[in-house]
């Protein structure tokens, strides 16, 4: 009987939903929660879940197999396919969480990108910011969650590691491969791989 009063209620959400202009892959598949909010011009593919306390704005995409709660989502904004978006995020206006990218008490600015394979944590970054596949913020140290900050204009490479606590500025350009430890200043172009060695392999 609690099974089918779910069904009911699901059913009875998606209806609504869909009577305000929310369009639906395949309504069936798409999991509401009872205080979701959605703005005009949403378009939802299967397999979403919306946890408790997700206000969408308009012009928004949320593509298969995503899962959100407790986030604010701004107009004109891409997330997914498979990104989870946790409690405490909002995603300004313009931004875009692409496809295994998992984002957690964070602020994502205007225009920046979180295209793939990344987790961003405790972190405001700033705008038209684009942070490379395989980036992450190591924003616990075991006791404590320390903050990332990155300013407007920066590119993130691939594969960087951010520990945290850790402020980078304005323009900044982070080299892929690298691990960053230390603030970065406006302006500045940072590198922090290990030196690649090559010998000659004596095996025949």
């Amino acid at each position: 009987m609690k099974q089918l009063n779910l069904q009911k209620i699901q059913t009875n959400l998606r209806n609504r939903f869909l009577k305000l202009g929310v369009k639906m892959v395949s309504p069936e598949t798409i999991h509401f929660s009872n205080d979701t909010k959605i703005g005009k011009n949403v378009t939802i593919e299967p397999y979403v879940v919306f946890g408790a306390k997700v206000k969408i704005g308009k012009n928004v995409t949320i593509k298969s197999f995503s899962h959100l709660e407790n986030c604010k989502i701004e107009n004109n904004v891409d997330v997914g396919p498979y990104a989870r978006i946790r409690p405490g995020v909002i995603l300004k206006e313009g931004s875009k969480v692409g496809n295994f990218v998992e984002i957690k008490k964070s602020i994502i600015g205007k225009k920046s990108k979180v295209n793939h394979l990344a987790y961003v944590g405790d972190s405001d970054v700033g705008k038209s910011v684009n942070i490379g596949a395989g980036t992450i913020t190591c924003n616990f140290d075991g006791k404590n969650k320390n903050k990332t900050k990155i300013g407007k204009n920066s590119f993130v490479g691939s594969n960087s590691t951010i520990i945290a606590p850790i402020k980078i500025g304005d323009n900044v350009t982070m080299g892929a491969g690298s691990v960053f430890n230390k603030d970065i200043p406006n302006n500045n172009l940072s590198i922090g791989r290990a030196y690649q060695i090559n010998k000659k392999n004596k095996k025949n």
